[in-house]
């Protein structure tokens, strides 16, 4: 059998393979839009198998209004926006400091966040909880400030990583032309991290978007719940109303994957950069 003959045969094996991989991971979301579009009666005859010739908005309708997902979504949204710039602020300086600036402890300091990265999140839990209990922050912005530390050490790694490729010329011409640490660290460092930074925004994004278990410790307020609180919740109540249950799960699953789309190339282009680093 020859070369060319033994390549084409893995390559199709190789093909196929990957495309069964992604049908079984896309066939679940895309029975979970088809049955959104659909009637609960339409549900209980084909169980969501035929696709819905005719698109039906009373799902969302009813899942945004009356059961009030609009304020879960709005609270998941402002969450999610204002940890990703906390992180994406205080990671970036952090990780161009270790990487800059030489300062006693710095190895130390550093190591003790790629510690932090060993524990696991739900070890945490409790202690937090009872930290931002005593302070008075449950159900206010103890929950941003939480995720926000929780998301801190491997963006510092991930960032610090790019920061230590960066040509020391570039920091030179920008010092000739008179920009201090700042102006550099802005002007300089982070446009050329930027694929780093499209991965650290993505996977925070998902992590705070998609955290329940923490959210359903703090918030215990309907009206500060963010969104899969509220979407367990919402599930509860319509236990038998499956169209309901996936209109509420795609909204769930809309903004990321429009975030990731949005961020595709980036995110690509930081993953197999950090790959050739390492």
């Amino acid at each position: 059998m020859s070369y060319q003959t033994k390549k084409f045969i893995v390559s199709i094996f190789l093909h196929t393979f990957l495309l069964s991989v992604a049908l079984s991971c896309i066939f679940p979301f895309l029975w979970m839009v088809n049955v959104s579009f659909k009637t609960q009666e339409q549900f209980d005859t084909d169980y969501g198998l035929e696709v819905s010739r005719t698109i039906n908005w009373e799902s969302y309708k009813t899942v945004l209004i009356e059961g009030q997902f609009w304020r879960f979504f709005l609270n998941s949204v402002f969450y999610t926006f204002i940890t990703v710039v906390a992180i994406v602020i205080i990671s970036s300086l952090a990780a161009y400091g270790f990487s800059r600036l030489d300062f006693p402890g710095k190895k130390y300091i550093f190591y003790t966040f790629l510690a932090a990265m060993m524990i696991p999140l739900p070890a945490g839990f409790v202690p937090v909880y009872v930290l931002l209990n005593k302070l008075g922050m449950i159900n206010r912005g103890g929950y941003i400030l939480a995720m926000t530390n929780m998301g801190l050490s491997l963006s510092i790694y991930l960032l610090k990583t790019f920061f230590d490729q960066l040509p020391r010329d570039l920091e030179d011409a920008a010092r000739i032309d008179g920009c201090n640490k700042l102006q550099i660290w802005w002007n300089v460092g982070l446009p050329l991290v930027s694929p780093a930074l499209a991965v650290v925004i993505i996977f925070n994004a998902l992590t705070v978007w998609n955290e329940f278990v923490f959210a359903a410790l703090i918030f215990t307020d309907d009206k500060f719940m963010p969104l899969q609180v509220g979407l367990m919740q919402f599930s509860e109540r319509m236990v038998t109303q499956h169209t309901l249950i996936m209109a509420a799960l795609t909204i769930a699953a809309f903004p990321i994957i429009l975030l990731y789309l949005k961020m595709q190339k980036q995110f690509v282009k930081g993953l197999t950069a950090g790959a050739v680093v390492g």
